[in-house]
């Protein structure tokens, strides 16, 4: 099988604490920091020197996401604000093929994960990481044979898989994309739309740190900002399975869209989201697939750029751009466009469904979108524990 990773899965990315929107500008109150602004003084050859040593000498940490169609991997050392990838993989798995009519892990889908998850064992013992959190989503979370796969990764590859639960994945979103919030909202919707399963968590920013350069202690500590959450049994592989994902019209993706909508009146009609819409300082951040694709096809780019998309403002005219544009498309437009590729030509109609469900039941101006989720999140909170017990540790 051929690595199918990312562009942006570099070796030499580093993470920025607050990215700029597509025109420099937040539109939803204030401005960003730009992914550079550091105009102080450069240090001599000889602390230079001394800074070197500190990074290379540095714990590294691994995040590894196996989600219901991605596995996902993050090798990262601490920065001063925040963490430096140093690697990264990312492959498309299906894991969760068929799994919504059968209730089975297939053969197929399994043998293509263990192969994804060498490269993983492997990139992490080469990078020889300190500590790390390996998690597995909606799949293994419903399967029948969920933990036969995970003993099998086990004995064969020597990689402990956590099951996490719902509630578990919510929080690791948030932290994992939290220097992305706009702090002049008073209220936040994330959402993270995976393969099996869509998370929601909304947020009262109104209990945050004003910090726009949070740290990581002050990122995993948004999680305490969480007023309600909800995951929703759907995702865009379920989805394009009830549906068909490849000859998709206007009717189709009119059921797709009644269909979530359903499910989500359900958490409005328990929170009443919309009464804090009306009031204006709110603001969407999508952290999934179908944002990111959304706002690379929106953005013109002739090839998925990670530091184009990550932190970009859409307003709900945008995505709904997009989206006409994408049912407008064949099969094979769509398995044509450089920011979908045939991967996940079939799935990208379900998660602009999602998308589209989300957007008439909490009319938003504003998305913010971010190339960051659950492994950003692991090695925050990772990472913010070890500065915790290092801190305790210390002499006074």
């Amino acid at each position: 099988m051929t690595d199918t990773s990312k562009p942006e899965d570099n070796a030499q990315m580093r993470m920025p604490n607050i990215a700029s929107g597509a025109n420099g500008r937040c539109p939803v109150g204030g401005t960003s920091e730009s992914i550079s602004t550091t105009t102080r003084k450069q240090p001599d050859n000889a602390r230079r020197r001394q800074h070197l040593r500190g990074k290379l000498n540095a714990p590294v940490y691994g995040a590894l996401d196996l989600g219901t169609n991605n596995c996902r991997l993050l090798v990262a050392r601490p920065s001063r604000r925040g963490f430096q990838v140093i690697d990264a993989f990312s492959r498309i798995i299906r894991l969760g093929e068929g799994l919504s009519n059968t209730g089975m892990l297939s053969d197929d889908a399994m043998a293509r994960t263990l192969d994804a998850l060498k490269i993983c064992s492997d990139k992490m013992e080469r990078r020889e990481v300190h500590r790390s959190r390996l998690i597995a989503t909606e799949a293994c979370r419903v399967a029948q044979n969920s933990q036969d796969f995970v003993n099998r990764v086990r004995d064969e590859i020597g990689l402990n898989i956590e099951v996490i639960s719902r509630e578990t994945e919510a929080r690791l979103a948030v932290a994992g994309c939290a220097s992305l919030l706009d702090r002049n909202c008073d209220w936040a919707l994330v959402f993270d739309i995976g393969g099996g399963s869509s998370e929601l968590i909304w947020l009262n920013l109104q209990q945050m740190s004003t910090n726009r350069r949070p740290t990581l202690t002050e990122r995993v500590q948004v999680q305490n900002a969480i007023a309600a959450w909800t995951s929703l049994p759907i995702g865009v592989v379920t989805l394009a399975e009830r549906y068909g994902g490849q000859n998709v019209d206007g009717g189709i993706f009119e059921a797709m869209v009644g269909d979530v909508t359903a499910k989500l009146q359900e958490f409005e009609a328990i929170h009443n989201i919309i009464s804090q819409i009306g009031n204006g300082k709110v603001h969407f951040l999508g952290t999934s697939g179908t944002v990111t694709t959304v706002a690379g096809i929106y953005l013109g780019l002739p090839a998925y750029n990670r530091t184009k998309v990550d932190g970009c403002w859409l307003s709900d005219t945008n995505v709904r751009s997009v989206t006409a544009d994408l049912l407008a498309m064949t099969y094979q437009g769509r398995r044509n466009q450089p920011c979908i590729g045939p991967e996940r030509a079939d799935l990208v109609l379900a998660g602009c469904a999602i998308l589209e469900a989300m957007l008439r039941i909490w009319p938003t101006n504003w998305l913010r979108v971010a190339d960051r989720g659950l492994r950003e999140g692991i090695l925050t909170s990772l990472m913010a524990e070890d500065i915790r017990s290092n801190s305790r540790r210390s002499p006074r």
